[in-house]
């Protein structure tokens, strides 16, 4: 009995895993953006010290009009580089080492000087981004 209780839970535990993000980690993740939001707007085209982040889920990197992107995100843009939920979980953790595995270079220029080392922090600003993309 005790390990079909313990199946049991650990099959719950591994679908809410699959089911993607929840009404609460957009909120967390909403609040946690208030730490981006000082060079980030959501706004589509108003663009701060950094672009625009409107619609940035699935959109792929370097995009946004007029904006001066960093040399390696413009490099990583030519690579292909789009921002789904893995790359921005790297990204958003230390920007520049992201860059320099992307691309495989040692030396990399980059505009984004925050790191956000915290997981659950980074999962939910990636979940509000995604959900404020549609």
């Amino acid at each position: 009995m005790k390990c079909v209780l313990t199946l049991t839970v650990a099959v719950a535990l591994a679908l809410t895993s699959l089911s993607g993000p929840t009404a609460a980690d957009a909120v967390r993740g909403k609040k946690n953006f208030k730490r981006c939001k000082a060079c980030h707007s959501l706004t589509e085209g108003k663009k701060l010290t950094g672009p625009s982040l409107y619609k940035i889920y699935g959109r792929k990197a370097a995009t946004m009009p007029k904006f001066r992107y960093s040399k390696g995100l413009k490099q990583a843009a030519e690579k292909g580089l789009v921002w789904n939920r893995e790359n921005l979980m790297g990204y958003l953790k230390h920007p520049k080492k992201f860059l320099q595995k992307y691309l495989g270079q040692k030396r990399v220029s980059n505009k984004m000087i925050n790191k956000y080392k915290k997981e659950k922090f980074r999962k939910d600003v990636v979940d509000y981004l995604e959900s404020v993309s549609k």
